[in-house]
Order: C-alpha cells, then sequence, then structure tokens
C-alpha cells in the first residue's frame, strides 16, 4: 500500500468520523425528552434537563465522561464500583486464558486430523453435532460443575474459540502440496519433524486465520458471558450501567469494546502478515 493511498484513506476516515460525530451532536441537541424528565431521572441518565436537550448523550456528553474514566481507569470501590481500566483487564484475562486453551488442543488435533484421514472421518460426526451449539449454551452446565463464575466464563471462551482453530488447522494440514510430503518421506523425515519442518511453515496462514477469527468470536463471547454471570468484566460493566440507567457509560463501554477487539484483531492479522509475507 503506497503512502499516497495510506494518507487518503485515513483522511476519508476522519471525514467519515467527523460527519458521524455531527450528526449525532444535531441529533441529540434536537427537542426530546430531557426537557419534559424528572430532574432526579436526567440525573440518573447522566443528563442534565434542560429544554431542547434529547434524553441520548451527546459526543460532548460522551467524550468528557470517557476523559474522567481515562484519568482514573483502575480505581476500586467496592464490588460494584471498579475503574474501566479493572473491568477491561479482567474482560481481557479471561479471553487470553480461554483462548490458550484452545490454542493447545485445537492445534495439535488439527494436526492429527488434517495428516490422518481415518481421524477426520472418526471426529467429524463430534465435530458436527458439538460445533453448531451456542457457546452461552454451556454456562448453566460449566456453573453446575465448576461452580465459579470466572472459571464459567474461562470454559466459555475455550468452547467458542476451539473451532475456528482446530477447522482451519485440519484444512490447512490437508491442503499442504503432497510433493512436499513424498520428498521428506522419501528423505525419511520423522512424522514429528515432518510435521514441524514441512507441515506447519506451510499451514501457518491458514492456521493464523483461523487463530484470528476465534479471537475475534473469543471478544463477542466474553461480553455476554459476563452479562450472565455478572460480577466484573466489561460484560458486568455494561448491564450495571444500564441497571443504573447511565446511558453515557453504556455508551463508553461499547466504545472499549470495539477498540480492544480491534487491537486483539490487528495483533493476529499482523502475525498473519509477518508468516505470509516473510521480510
Amino acid at each position: 500500500m503506497t503512502f499516497s493511498l495510506r494518507f487518503r484513506a485515513a483522511l476519508l476516515s476522519l471525514l467519515i468520523l467527523a460527519a458521524f460525530l455531527g450528526v449525532w451532536h444535531l441529533a441529540t441537541r434536537g427537542t426530546g425528552t430531557a426537557a419534559t424528565m424528572s430532574p432526579e431521572y436526567a440525573k440518573l441518565m447522566g443528563l442534565t434537563a434542560t429544554a431542547g436537550k434529547s434524553a441520548m448523550p451527546g459526543p460532548l456528553d460522551v467524550g468528557a465522561k470517557l476523559w474522567e474514566h481515562l484519568r482514573n481507569p483502575f480505581y476500586d470501590n467496592g464490588p460494584n464500583d471498579k475503574g474501566l481500566g479493572i473491568q477491561l483487564a479482567y474482560s481481557v484475562a479471561r479471553v487470553g486464558i480461554g483462548y490458550l486453551l484452545a490454542v493447545l488442543v485445537a492445534i495439535p488435533l488439527g494436526f492429527l486430523i488434517g495428516m490422518s484421514p481415518l481421524m477426520s472421518r472418526a471426529l467429524d460426526p463430534f465435530i458436527q453435532v458439538l460445533k453448531p451449539i451456542s457457546p452461552l449454551a454451556w454456562m448453566p452446565l460449566a456453573l453446575y460443575t465448576i461452580k465459579d463464575s470466572g472459571l464459567s466464563a474461562i470454559f466459555v471462551i475455550f468452547i467458542c474459540a476451539i473451532w475456528p482453530m482446530l477447522l482451519n488447522t485440519a484444512f490447512g494440514v490437508a491442503a499442504v502440496r503432497k510433493e512436499w510430503i513424498n520428498v521428506a518421506r522419501t528423505l525419511e523425515v520423522g512424522h514429528l519433524r515432518r510435521a514441524f519442518t514441512v507441515i506447519l511453515p506451510a499451514a501457518a496462514p491458514t492456521i493464523l486465520t483461523g487463530m484470528r477469527i476465534s479471537i475475534g468470536i473469543a471478544w463477542l463471547v466474553i461480553v455476554a458471558a459476563e452479562m450472565l454471570v455478572g460480577g466484573t468484566g466489561i460484560g458486568y460493566f455494561v448491564w450495571n450501567e444500564w441497571n443504573n440507567l447511565s446511558i453515557t457509560n453504556v455508551i463508553i463501554a461499547i466504545l472499549m469494546i470495539g477498540v480492544v477487539g480491534m487491537i486483539l484483531d490487528q495483533i493476529l492479522a499482523q502475525c498473519t502478515r509477518l508468516v505470509t509475507f516473510p521480510e
């Protein structure tokens, strides 16, 4: 990508953002319901009940509140009052643990399925039955057996992250050119060495694509899981702020969820580019 194209793309992105913020600002300044709201309810919503202001917070309201969160993101005033940084840290930690466990299971099993037609046929019925099950459907069973909300959320992340990695690994391994494998066999390269020196480098882009898909799904699921189990995490923060009728904080949490999800995706995307186009 040339510098000129990157500059024009960045400029266009800024223009789209400015247009979106402008429309949002104008829409929330129109005659709305804040003027008719009771002062107590308006205070709960994080708004000033002045004439001509909408019940929905505008970008200036959200920006001011976001700055408050960023100034002290790690405060801890009790179970239901923790900083945004702490809530995000809990969620990222759960996703990280569940995701790494899925990597440890999915990639070796994917190699086995991709290298062995027998194992592929034997395991396919189990994969086809388990793969369509919603990860959140496992939550009641996890809570009943594990009896810990944090560990149950990690288990749900493990379940949702394993399938894209497993299937992409199996596909990537099975798609390695037979000529390369035959040459390795001719040179009497052992199965384990062949997997690491021939198959893994060839299948790496496909494997990392599956890992990238999995991290996106895991980040989506953790928000819903934390809404169910409560306690800590960005999902719980969203639900708790909704119960407090703080729409401004809900919007900020949604923004943070998107930013962190983008960062996680870009980390895996960069790894994929390094493998696909080594410098």
